[in-house]
């Protein structure tokens, strides 16, 4: 029988607990947050660099800081431009297969409470790249959706000269900017949703029958249609409690964050006045340099934050299990094995052993 978005969230914490605590393996909890930071299941209460601030007042950087960067040629300049946006597209498409693959590896993690990178990797290589595809298309929907929905209205008030003499025309600017926004919001909604119910719902089927994500949501359009408000009130739950993990991780990845740049920033800035004294100053080395130590910076914080977060990681995907697992047969046979049938038993006068010598 179908279980609501609440019945599922308790099978959904004791397995969390199972998986993590009882026993804790510091191994598996490391895997899980690299996992987990793959496959962009990282719920870190929406963490902003951009708030916290060093402290300013260091006269020797400012001073190296301050120097000017050497001339450099407008045509390399361009180059360094072109390289910089190919490089990105590279690695943004080679993030969208990984986050694929680990999908799928994040799943059968959770499912079978036991995280192993490699053989996951290895073995969920055609329903990833299955998923890949679907990212991808949902990606190009999204960028063509902006686009016209964006596009076309500024065309319109472009071609009418509204944007021309903004001021006599606030009325209409006004309400179509309204009309606008709100058009952009169910857009990036639907989006959202869309994104949401493919790796909780459509994933798991991928993952056990070898189907592709069409095939997914071709099987799963009627339950949604059937059951509505069952898988409306999942949303409104996840949402719910996405919103209470993210302001506790939130408050303790800040912690980390100080605990970590702090002391870091402290050895930066006296690197930095160590190469004044040395009488550097930036160049390409240096620059490189730079670029090398702010990266690993980064990259630590991200990983010390997805450990954090480990338990979210595991509780939202074991969420969706136990919601899904009673409307899908399949999935529930894999989180409800079935009892091996008892050994029949032994007829009289059957010899169960060798016999003695002798």
């Amino acid at each position: 029988m179908p279980v609501s978005a609440i019945d599922a969230i308790s099978p959904a914490f004791q397995h969390t607990k199972q998986q993590l605590i009882q026993p804790f393996r510091a191994g598996q909890w490391a895997r899980l947050a690299l996992v987990g930071l793959l496959a962009g299941e990282l719920h870190s209460g929406g963490c902003n660099g951009a708030s916290f601030q060093m402290p300013a007042r260091t006269s020797g950087t400012e001073h190296f800081l301050g120097l000017p960067f050497p001339a450099i040629n407008p045509a390399l300049y361009a180059g360094l431009i072109a390289v910089v946006v190919v490089v990105g597209l590279v690695l943004l498409l080679l993030f969208i297969y990984v986050n694929s693959v680990m999908r799928f590896v994040l799943f059968d993690s959770v499912v079978a409470k036991r995280c192993e990178i490699r053989r996951g990797w290895n073995r969920r290589q055609t329903p990833g790249l299955r998923y890949f595809g679907w990212q991808l298309l949902l990606l190009g929907v999204f960028i063509m959706g902006l686009t016209i929905l964006a596009g076309i209205p500024l065309g319109f008030a472009f071609a009418v000269g509204w944007l021309k003499d903004p001021s006599q025309h606030l009325v209409p600017l006004i309400l179509g900017g309204m009309l606008l926004f709100f058009l952009l919001l169910a857009f990036v909604i639907a989006q959202f949703l869309v994104q949401v119910v493919s790796k909780d719902f459509v994933v798991p089927q991928m993952a056990l029958e070898d189907i592709s994500a069409f095939e997914g949501w071709r099987r799963l359009w009627p339950m949604l249609v059937a059951e509505k408000g069952g898988y409306a009130g999942y949303i409104g739950m996840k949402i719910v409690t996405a919103i209470g993990a993210a302001v506790v991780l939130g408050i303790v990845a800040t912690i980390i964050i100080l605990a970590l740049a702090i002391p870091l920033g402290g050895f930066g800035a006296i690197a930095v006045l160590l190469g004044k004294a040395a009488g550097l100053s930036w160049n390409l080395y240096t620059i490189s340099v730079a670029v090398m130590a702010g990266t690993a910076l980064v990259a630590l914080i991200v990983y010390a934050i997805a450990l954090i977060s480990v338990p979210a990681i595991v509780f939202f995907p074991a969420y969706s299990i136990y919601f899904f697992a009673p409307r899908y047969p399949a999935l529930y046979a894999l989180l409800h094995p079935m009892p091996p049938p008892p050994a029949p038993p032994l007829a009289m006068g059957t010899v169960t052993g060798p016999e003695p010598i002798g």
